[in-house]
């Protein structure tokens, strides 16, 4: 977080506020004070003036309507006498001046303007208040000392009549020197305010500031989910109670943290550990989660689907769009089978939605139904394929119980061929019935094994004497059989059915003068039987099949040869079930070898019959 300046800051901020408060607040009284003492000194000012102009009118007043004598001395000296001793009483006032109703100056205060007795004024207040008979108060600059004064011309009044004006001028400029040093100690006492004022708003700001720093600081922590912080609670007023709060805050926040990120590593482990394929898409269907087995399906790194369309990886853009899986109620097969083996899977949407119905996104669950649908198939095979084999008996037979019941049986040289005929076929259904009963037995699992430990050496050579005593070809047997015996724990009764298949077959397919080798060998844990014929073979693409149920390389000939295909899918199971393995090998047009291994679990120092 970038760090704040500090005349950005609160603390600077709140300091400048107290301040500029502090000083308007002294302002407005500063300015109030001064208002207010400038009009009282001059309403004292004009006050003193006034009175004093009172008796000065008074006494000027009676010195010239009185009636003179020869022993009373001139108008000019006894006025003069009169003003002379009210303006050396008091220096605010200048001059003062008498006039008489012709505007001519009869006395005067000023002892060094004596020369303008008996001229005529030139002042306009003077012979407005002559015109007027009113007095006239006006403030001037006083031209020889450039200095502020209050000039009032006040007329005589007498019987009615303005007989002349005494003309003051008074020194109004001491107030305004006053005011001056007034407000000079005003701004010298609210610069030493302000001065406290900033010192204490720092400590005060401080006190604010600092623990909003503490929270700024500790949300900084949160944010890169550090929980373990505290702010620190200075007081019990609002900001102390914001700090409680905000700690609360931050217990509650790292309790939903802590659950969330367990919710998190339970959604990862359950996501990682899924066989199903999981790709979570944001509202426009780009990919934003996919899971390891989506990923193995898809063949690609996680940073490579990131970001690109879920109709695209899918390989739906062709048949979809993005909002057709949005409202998609039915799962979707994906088939990705290839040349070398089926691959399909089915995929199943769900939208993501808020309370309010925005759709946020879209989650795919991508299903492996290869084995299912291979199930499925071998089913719908299986099904197909018992019914054919039952259809052809019952339709051979049906044709010639038809023909015998239209009086063939009369015939004593077809009769006995016919029924041979339906016997043979009943007998090849009762077989296949037969071992379509044993591989449901054995796929429910409803058999036991009779295991006994026996030598297997003497027990595999005399299966191959009785079936080379009984053979109708000109096959060769060769042994390669061990010297020694091994014992092994077997059911007999069902190896010995897996070794009749095997030997069967391989009497089936090869032809006269040919050779069927059978192979023993004990090796580590196990045994290994080889039975090699060297009849027509097995295409190589079908030689992984041939354990499948009714699965024939040539369905004409094995037919006719009264095959029913369930052989060698019953040995499998019977191998599978003593815990062994079977396989096969061929070379077509040279032969074919079946191997198959039986655990050999027996000690070398027991004792055996």
């Amino acid at each position: 977080m970038q760090k704040v300046g500090f005349f950005k800051s609160v603390h600077a901020k709140v300091v400048l506020i107290y301040v500029l408060l502090i000083l308007i607040a002294m302002q407005i009284m500063g300015l109030y004070f001064a208002n207010k003492l400038e009009t009282t000194l001059k309403h004292n000012f004009t006050h003193s003036v006034t009175d004093r102009l009172k008796l000065v009118d008074f006494s000027v007043k009676e010195e010239m309507v009185k009636s003179r004598e020869e022993n009373d001395g001139t108008l000019e000296s006894n006025l003069r006498d009169i003003l002379g001793g009210l303006s050396s009483g008091s220096g605010d006032i200048s001059e003062i001046r008498v006039i008489d109703s012709h505007n001519r100056i009869l006395a005067t205060s000023d002892n060094n303007s004596q020369s303008i007795i008996g001229q005529r004024s030139a002042e306009s207040a003077v012979t407005s208040a002559l015109s007027t008979s009113s007095p006239i108060e006006k403030m001037a600059i006083d031209k020889k000392t450039d200095k502020r004064v209050w000039i009032i011309a006040k007329p005589i009044q007498s019987q009615g009549k303005t007989i002349g004006v005494i003309y003051v001028k008074a020194n109004i400029e001491t107030v305004f020197e006053q005011m001056a040093t007034i407000n000079k100690i005003l701004a010298v006492g609210t610069a030493i305010a302000l001065l406290i004022t900033i010192i204490l708003g720092v400590f005060i700001a401080k006190t604010i500031t600092k623990p909003i720093s503490d929270m700024r600081r500790q949300a900084v922590a949160m944010a890169k989910g550090n929980y373990s912080r505290k702010v620190k609670v200075y007081g019990n007023d609002e900001i102390g109670q914001l700090a409680v709060s905000f700690n609360h805050l931050t217990n509650r926040l790292q309790e939903a943290h802590s659950t969330t990120e367990g919710e998190r590593r339970k959604l990862a482990s359950v996501l990682t550990n899924m066989t199903d394929g999981v790709i979570a898409t944001d509202r426009k269907g780009k990919i934003i989660l996919i899971n390891a087995p989506a990923q193995k399906l898809l063949a690609t790194e996680n940073n490579e689907l990131m970001g690109r369309q879920i109709t695209e990886i899918l390989g739906l853009d062709e048949e979809y769009t993005f909002e057709d899986l949005i409202h998609m109620q039915e799962a979707v097969n994906l088939d990705f089978s290839t040349q070398d083996r089926p691959y399909i899977w089915r995929a199943n949407f769900s939208v993501i939605q808020k309370e309010t119905g925005f759709v946020n996104g879209l989650i795919a669950v991508l299903h492996d139904i290869t084995e299912q649908e291979k199930i499925e198939m071998e089913r719908r095979d299986f099904v197909s394929n018992v019914s054919h084999e039952l259809r052809t008996p019952l339709t051979t037979m049906r044709s010639y119980l038809e023909a015998l019941a239209d009086g063939a049986w009369r015939d004593e040289n077809i009769a006995p061929t016919f029924l041979n005929v339906t016997r043979t076929e009943t007998e090849r259904m009762i077989r296949l019935v037969t071992d379509l009963l044993q591989l449901s037995r054995m796929d429910s699992r409803e058999y036991e094994l009779n295991t006994d430990f026996v030598d297997f050496v003497k027990f595999f050579d005399r299966i191959i004497n009785r079936f080379e005593m009984s053979k109708s070809k000109e096959v060769e047997f060769i042994r390669e059989l061990p010297t020694t015996p091994i014992y092994v724990e077997i059911d007999t009764d069902k190896i010995t059915q897996v070794i009749d298949n095997i030997i069967s077959n391989a009497l089936k397919y090869s032809p006269d003068g040919g050779y069927i080798r059978f192979k023993l060998t004990n090796i580590d844990d196990e045994i290994l039987v080889e039975i090699k014929d060297t009849g027509m073979g097995i295409p190589k693409e079908n030689v992984d099949r041939i354990f499948d149920r009714f699965y024939r390389v040539d369905k004409a000939r094995a037919r006719s040869m009264g095959g029913t295909g369930l052989g060698l899918a019953i040995s499998r199971e019977m191998i599978n079930a003593h815990g062994g393995r079977i396989w096969a090998e061929s070379v077509e047009g040279k032969g074919t070898s079946v191997f198959f291994t039986l655990p050999n679990n027996a000690e070398e120092d027991g004792e055996w019959e």
